[in-house]
């Protein structure tokens, strides 16, 4: 079972052990890499993440880096909890203040509760930050993501077009915090 220890804050140091584990999801399910585009936050987590006051994960072991995750807060979506809006030119989950993203477990690692361990500790952190509803938006095809998502009472709130390179069809759930 997954050490929840092994989390810690990332920053640019751990880009290439983060690339390494998003890119291997990416390769497995034929999705298209796009470092300039989709993927630029990853090239600068400390711009992206902790310069906007938001926080990235990683869980580690003795291979290295083999899950991510991030917190990334916010001001509350317009309107009624449990519908979605399409809200400065993204669709959004209405009555979110907070959104877990990035949340990818190294092919290898899987079955391991890394997954879990990492979104314990995103859940746990948005509670103790006093955020009340976590919006996710997650691929159609990422079943056991929903699984685990479920387990801690997400709910399926809306669906859209990701605006990835691959325009993949994605759910988009919220947790109650």
């Amino acid at each position: 079972m997954a050490e929840p220890e092994r989390i810690r804050l990332a920053s640019n140091r751990d880009q290439d052990g983060i690339i390494r584990t998003i890119k291997a999801v990416f390769d497995e399910y034929a999705f298209t890499w796009d470092p300039p585009g989709y993927h630029a936050d990853l090239y600068d987590l400390d711009a992206h993440y902790s310069g906007l006051g938001h926080q990235f994960w990683v869980y580690e072991d003795a291979s290295g880096i083999v899950g991510t995750v991030a917190l990334e807060t916010h001001d509350v979506i317009p309107g009624t909890v449990g519908t979605t809006i399409f809200h400065e030119d993204y669709f959004r989950a209405c009555g979110s203040d907070c959104s877990l993203n990035r949340l990818y477990v190294h092919p290898d690692a899987r079955r391991q509760g890394v997954g879990h361990a990492l979104t314990q500790h995103t859940v746990l952190a948005a509670r103790s930050a006093g955020r009340k509803i976590m919006e996710l938006w997650s691929d159609k095809r990422f079943g056991d993501a929903h699984r685990l998502y479920g387990r801690y009472g997400a709910e399926v709130v809306g669906e859209r077009i990701c605006d990835d390179p691959d325009v993949s069809p994605e759910w988009g759930l919220i947790i109650r915090l």
